[in-house]
């Protein structure tokens, strides 16, 4: 594992596309505690370069998707069907537990701005 802390916008890119790789990874192996260094590092990261105060989840997915440049089927592996993609986008549907952790796992979005949508 070689983890870096996470200083500059670029080092952050870096972050982001290492942990989609590591999305497959099995928690208590190496390649999972990679992922969950990582996922806290770009967490503590956002939170003091890109504070969320009061976000909608799905404004914050939209936002990460256009960082990224992902298309909607790339959302699929966290949320479902290309039918579930659409509806949590559309906000005809909450988030699960569930899609709030590959989300925040995957793509690095706070905890607490998914968590909004729950209740």
């Amino acid at each position: 594992m070689n983890v870096r802390p996470i200083r500059t916008e670029r080092d952050h890119k870096a972050a982001l596309s290492r942990i989609a790789d590591l999305m497959s990874a099995r928690r208590d192996t190496p390649q999972g505690d990679e992922l969950d260094v990582l996922s806290t590092l770009v967490d503590a990261y956002e939170r003091k370069q890109m504070p969320f105060d009061d976000v909608d989840p799905v404004d914050a997915i939209l936002f990460r998707m256009e960082q990224e440049g992902l298309e909607r089927k790339d959302l699929e592996p966290y949320l479902g069907s290309r039918h579930r993609v659409c509806e949590v986008l559309n906000r005809k549907r909450r988030l699960s537990l569930e899609m709030i952790r590959r989300l925040h796992r995957g793509l690095g979005i706070p905890l607490e701005v998914l968590i909004g949508d729950v209740a």
